[in-house]
């Protein structure tokens, strides 16, 4: 009888003890790896969240960017990082496109643990602002009399931008080229000045150039409107019903963070996105602010794994 006393008494220190470390967390500053450059769209929101959860966490918030291999390299360091809660991943859509792209992922899929859905943002279907087509009709109806003909450009082959495109063309059955560029803000100059017919850009980055005639906005990706372009139609509602195409960001942590720590983390990111100038600042990049539980992200992430793996499959994408 005294040994089992001895062992509950034992049991209820080491609990006690677990509590008091998860009570105490954090204790030294947490980082945030960006897998992309600094001062790109997901740089740029995972600053302003991390500033506010410093603020919501009691303790400092860090953000480290890690770019390279289409983000591979950022998310394989926190794949590979202690499971404590002091390292986090914020990542975008091509965390969902890259397994279908390369031979051989750095990492195990099971290796990240999704903690929050941060943001929906559609892509805006942009044109030079003198452009021939009024609508996305009538560049469609041009790709189809001229197979071969229409051009349209992105950032790289494992864009969404890319696939958004590419989504278009294997639902309508067109035959246009695809011309890659190294980044977004090369292949907006060149759809604005003539050399390529069109592009699906990010909302942030087009807006300025639509508002001031240098680009036309023919169609959103998103099956709504864009609160920030309300006059553009959906693609949706005007040539292929149930196109939708986002860009999104979420937040990932190593695999096996004991879950009071994760819990306390996902509270402060759902905290974050519940800030009036947070959702404001959002809704000016064309972004929606979304927050979700871990289970609800990962069941999104599931969906936009078969939809774009299906994608680069049918498209015989490869990397540029």
């Amino acid at each position: 009888m005294k040994t089992f006393i001895r062992r509950i008494a034992a049991l209820c220190a080491l609990t006690l003890a677990a509590a008091t470390v998860h009570a105490a967390f954090p204790e030294r500053p947490i980082t945030i790896v960006v897998p992309y450059a600094p001062g790109g769209a997901a740089d740029t929101v995972a600053r302003m969240v991390a500033s506010r959860m410093g603020a919501k966490l009691g303790g400092s918030v860090i953000v480290d960017n890690r770019a390279g291999a289409s983000g591979t390299i950022g998310a394989s360091y926190v794949a590979k990082a202690p499971a404590d809660g002091y390292t986090m991943l914020y990542d975008a859509t091509p965390h969902s496109i890259n397994p279908h792209l390369f031979p051989k992922m750095p990492y195990a899929g099971t290796a990240l643990q999704p903690l929050s859905l941060v943001l929906l943002a559609p892509n805006v279907l942009i044109v030079r602002g003198d452009a021939p087509y009024k609508n996305v009709g009538e560049l469609i109806a041009k790709a189809k009399a001229q197979p071969g003909k229409i051009n349209f450009a992105s950032g790289g082959s494992g864009t969404v931008q890319r696939l958004a495109a590419e989504l278009l063309r294997q639902k309508l059955g067109l035959d246009m080229v695809h011309v890659p560029y190294k980044s977004g803000g090369p292949a907006i100059a060149d759809v604005m000045g003539g050399q390529v017919d069109f592009m699906f850009g990010t909302i942030a980055a087009t807006y300025p150039l639509v508002a001031s005639g240098k680009l036309r906005a023919l169609a959103v990706s998103a099956p709504e409107r864009s609160k920030r372009l309300p006059d553009v139609p959906t693609v949706a509602e005007a040539a292929i019903p149930g196109y939708e195409a986002y860009e999104w960001n979420g937040m990932f942590l190593p695999a096996g963070v004991p879950a009071p720590i994760a819990a306390q983390l996902h509270k402060a990111v759902a905290d974050v996105l519940q800030e009036d100038e947070v959702r404001q600042r959002l809704a000016d990049l064309g972004a929606q602010p979304m927050g979700s539980t871990p289970g609800e992200f990962a069941a999104f992430l599931k969906q936009e794994d078969a939809k774009w793996g299906e994608v680069v499959r049918k498209g015989a994408i490869k990397l540029d």
